[in-house]
């Protein structure tokens, strides 16, 4: 009987400790627009930072309207050329950029619904800017080259090979401030892109971005030296914790978050949708379906990835949620713009390690912060 028993016991406890796949079970799904997909193209700080703006707006509003990811690429696109130019070649000119690229052309130039501005020709089906980068850069390469002075058409070029693989944009074309996702509006009102943006209720000034790295003092607001940072962003420091603290707050409170972060990562998986950091890098392969213990991830270890170029700012996505698997560990639901074929439908589960190590920094509202937080700021 004795006997009996300790096999069972044996066979039970080899039960618990085989390898489980990873089932996941909703803690927190914040409302956000549907997957769609980048193409061919380095925008994904638009599309990442354009459905936070749309699920902004739905937050408050109710909304569920499509934006345009390419307006504001385009306009961004321009701000480029002149930085690349005006620094005469010695700076970042590239198809890449950060949430508050989107921020600032917004605050310049408005916004348009995807129904007014695709960014795409007629019939076009994907974006696909490898062309058109290439011919960007010939022309900013040879105004740096030849100076503006004996260039002084490079702008008019510059915008005829935006035109010709994006369409061109009138300022003065008709934007309804309700075109949305659900039902199209049957009237539509004459609007400027900065009289739409004014329609959406948003207020620019509201959306702040936060990090944590040591080389920095904390609560302190800093330019991040990464190179698309060509805008020279400000970012708030804060200590590990309690960045990550905060995106949990901003989450349980309802708000999303665009999120910067290295997905060069082996054990980041678009096929699988899972973001993870094994505790033993043995587990790189299985980790990807099956649950493993995880690193523990300190400031000191996330710096010295930073410093050594293992942590870079490769991709830029949207936090709309949490789930947990079977075992209570904690991920963070994350929309990706690489189709619904990619991942769990489109999107990405990221466990607290790979955001603790792996994220480069998060772009939400400032309500969405603790109070401590916000205090420390003076925000």
């Amino acid at each position: 009987m004795k006997k009996t028993i300790l096999c069972f016991s044996m066979l039970f406890l080899s039960h618990l400790s085989f390898s489980q796949k990873y089932e996941f079970q909703t803690i927190k799904d914040i409302e956000c627009t549907p997957i769609i997909s980048q193409g061919a193209t380095g925008t994904c700080w638009s599309f990442s930072t354009t459905s936070f703006l749309e699920s902004e707006i739905y937050r408050t509003s109710g909304k569920k309207i499509d934006l345009s990811e390419m307006y504001n690429v385009r306009y961004t696109y321009l701000k480029k050329a002149e930085n690349y130019i005006l620094r005469q070649g010695k700076a970042q000119f590239g198809e890449g950029g950060l949430s508050h690229d989107v921020i600032n052309s917004a605050k310049l130039y408005g916004l348009a619904t995807e129904e007014q501005y695709a960014g795409k020709l007629p019939n076009q089906e994907k974006h696909d800017h490898a062309k058109m980068v290439e011919e960007l850069e010939t022309i900013v390469k040879k105004a740096v080259a030849e100076t503006p002075a004996k260039y002084p058409n490079w702008k008019q070029d510059y915008t005829n090979v935006l035109d010709k693989y994006m369409g061109s944009f009138s300022p003065e074309i008709n934007l309804s401030a309700n075109v949305n996702f659900d039902q199209k509006n049957t009237t539509s009102t004459t609007q400027s892109p900065i009289e739409f943006l004014k329609s959406t209720k948003l207020n620019l000034d509201d959306y702040v971005t936060i990090t944590s790295f040591t080389h920095e003092p904390f609560y302190s607001k800093f330019i991040l030296n990464i190179p698309d940072n060509f805008a020279n962003g400000m970012f708030y420091n804060l200590p590990l914790d309690e960045y990550i603290q905060n995106v949990d707050n901003a989450l349980d409170k309802g708000f999303t978050l665009a999120l910067d972060a290295d997905v060069s990562e082996k054990t980041f998986s678009g096929k699988n949708g899972i973001a993870v950091i094994p505790n033993d890098d043995n587990d790189a392969s299985i980790i990807l379906t099956e649950i493993k213990p995880e690193k523990t991830i300190t400031p000191e270890y996330r710096q010295n990835e930073f410093e050594n170029y293992n942590t870079t700012d490769d991709h830029l996505m949207h936090i709309v949620g949490k789930a947990k698997d079977q075992k209570g560990n904690i991920y963070y639901k994350v929309k990706n713009s690489w189709g619904t074929s990619s991942g769990r439908d489109g999107f990405i589960y990221m466990s607290i390690p790979y955001m603790r190590l792996k994220s480069i920094s998060v772009m939400l509202h400032k309500d969405g912060l603790l109070k401590k937080t916000k205090t420390n700021l003076g925000i």
